[in-house]
């Protein structure tokens, strides 16, 4: 019998015995996406017009390569889908994989702005003015996704941005899902943010260690179990969206905007109850740092269902108040 059969491949283990080594699994090869061709009537800047979705330098969704491409991974009707951006000589190119790619690449104008209709802005002042010569790429974006806005949106209440990018970092690495397609693999995968049944689930502790207190965490649960009626939403108005969204307990006119922006790329939806908005707003077309909400929405008021996009062109601008406190200190609760 000796010869009969080759020996096994084998590792001598810390006590001596042998253990028999796994045979190499050869990595699959990812499949090319689905692609979709599009040429926008103006010049688009990919950086303005999809960075408000970007929750933080690390957030696990959003990922800008140095060759200008902008990736995404979404959770969309269809399911978990993958999609990358590109610009080349005037035409964007999409490239989505996973159950949600046909979704994503179907709505790919919207989401780069064709819905938005900048010549209804007209300046009144030279700081906007002059912002607007300077960003003529900007489109406000329409994801036609309210629950992906909104609970990232939840979670930066009353807390520094750091502390809520934590927490959404924290969140879906550990319980979303690998995005499809290359964005998936990798030293870095990106990441899909989880349903809402898995929202649902996390237990208490693990919101802790996230950094989430109960009432942030409270107000996501509620959310989550009405979702679909919420996701009904983006067939709405925005204002009549964020009447919707308001319903929910701890869901008020700061975070109802804020999805609005993104989920219907309202220009008309004003950022109210931000601890800084009002004094760069007020800084910029007054010279009063210290303008609260109502003196805010008066010097927007001439930009009447424009005020959104008056106050992006401001925060662009670049004509914000010095800082004259040291920043808020970072928190972590997660470490009581």
């Amino acid at each position: 019998m000796a010869g009969r059969f080759g020996p096994k491949p084998t590792r001598v283990s810390v006590r001596g015995g042998q253990v028999v080594v796994p045979a190499a699994v050869p990595r699959q090869a990812v499949a090319p996406g689905r692609v979709r061709i599009w040429k926008p009537e103006v010049d688009l800047d990919l950086g303005l017009v999809l960075g408000p979705l970007r929750r933080g330098p690390g957030d696990p969704t959003f990922r800008a390569t140095p060759d200008g491409s902008v990736w995404r991974a979404s959770l969309t009707p269809a399911g978990p889908g993958t999609l990358r951006v590109a610009v080349y000589g005037g035409e964007v190119r999409g490239e989505a994989w996973g159950a949600g790619a046909e979704w994503l690449l179907e709505r790919l104008p919207e989401l780069l702005g064709s819905a938005d209709d900048p010549s209804l802005f007209v300046p009144r002042h030279r700081v906007l003015a002059a912002a607007r010569h300077r960003r003529p790429g900007l489109r406000l974006t329409r994801t036609g996704l309210v629950l992906e806005s909104l609970i990232p949106s939840v979670l930066e209440q009353k807390v520094t941005t750091d502390e809520a990018y934590r927490a959404w970092r924290s969140l879906v690495r550990r319980f979303g899902e690998p995005a499809p397609g290359p964005a998936g693999v990798g030293e870095r995968p990106m990441w899909v943010m989880p349903a809402p049944r898995t929202w649902s689930l996390i237990p208490s502790w693990e919101w802790h260690k996230a950094g989430v207190d109960d009432k942030r965490a409270s107000t996501i649960l509620r959310a989550v179990r009405v979702a679909a009626r919420l996701e009904q939403a983006v067939g709405m108005t925005a204002e009549a969206a964020q009447a919707r969204l308001e319903v929910v307990p701890g869901v008020g006119p700061w975070t109802s905007a804020e999805t609005v922006q993104r989920s219907h790329g309202a220009p008309d939806a004003v950022t109210v109850g931000d601890l800084h908005l009002p004094g760069i707003v007020g800084f910029a077309l007054a010279g009063d740092r210290h303008a609260d909400d109502e003196a805010m929405l008066r010097l927007l008021e001439p930009y009447a269902g424009q005020r959104h996009r008056a106050a992006r062109l401001i925060m662009l601008s670049g004509q914000v108040p010095k800082r004259r406190a040291p920043r808020m200190p970072r928190g972590d609760i997660g470490r009581l």
